[in-house]
């Protein structure tokens, strides 16, 4: 196992907030020479880098809204080169099945199933290339294996099908130094998270807490950092899936 990522570049999607931010500070620390990808939010952004660089970490970042497959394409562009590639950003909607519309599967579908997938198509070449890379993609509660769902079976669906892609990347890249996963959290603990919602989280996990974003972040960087972890859907929800 490595033991940092110096001389690595690496990119957040989603790296404003919640997880994705934890994370990113997690490499910097570590070595790596971070881009952070935000959406809106230049205030998040400024945030998250003040706070790398108060830890002597090194990143840049900026706002690039994903909106469809060119953004996806373009996001890429801006970045001369991608050793690890971790994608945080994906949106959830809870409501019943039949109530969903069509603009809400195109859009849901695209968000957490093609557009991170696109990405991991784009920086894979690279990664191939030079003999080393590690992607780090997420799923949702109770996603590492295809389940019925009630109230988000669209996000869940597309989260599901995104594992596909990560067993695929792995037995595509294994013998090229390339590794991929997912990790599938439970409820966790984050500014977006709304009291209705913290209060659910809690009542369905066994311990009764939220995840911390620290503890995903370094399940996540001990992930990155082995080679030997790969192709794997790990869930890490506190038992809910029990």
């Amino acid at each position: 196992m490595e033991t940092d990522f110096s001389g690595r570049q690496a990119l957040v999607v989603g790296g404003t907030g919640g997880i994705g931010a934890t994370i990113a500070q997690g490499l910097a620390e570590r070595g790596a020479q971070v881009t952070v990808h935000g959406g809106s939010s230049e205030d998040r952004l400024r945030r998250v880098l003040q706070g790398i660089s108060s830890v002597g970490g090194t990143a840049q970042g900026f706002l690039h809204p994903i909106t469809s497959a060119e953004s996806v394409d373009s996001l890429f562009r801006r970045l001369p080169r991608v050793d690890i590639l971790v994608w945080a950003w994906g949106p959830f909607l809870r409501k019943p099945l039949e109530t969903y519309t069509s603009g809400d599967w195109e859009y849901l579908a695209k968000a957490n199933f093609s557009w991170p997938g696109a990405m991991v198509s784009l920086t894979l070449r690279g990664m191939l290339d030079r003999g080393w890379g590690r992607l780090l993609l997420f799923g949702g509660t109770n996603t590492d294996t295809i389940r019925g769902f009630t109230s988000t079976a669209v996000y869940s669906a597309a989260k599901t099908a995104l594992a596909v892609v990560v067993k695929s990347t792995a037995k595509t890249a294994a013998d090229r130094g390339v590794t991929c996963n997912m990790i599938c959290p439970g409820f966790v603990d984050t500014e977006y998270l709304s009291e209705e919602a913290r209060a659910y989280g809690k009542s369905k996990s066994p311990n009764h807490t939220l995840l911390s974003t620290r503890a995903v972040a370094e399940l996540g960087i001990q992930i990155l950092l082995s080679s030997q972890i790969n192709g794997a859907i790990i869930p890490m929800d506190g038992g809910v899936t029990l």
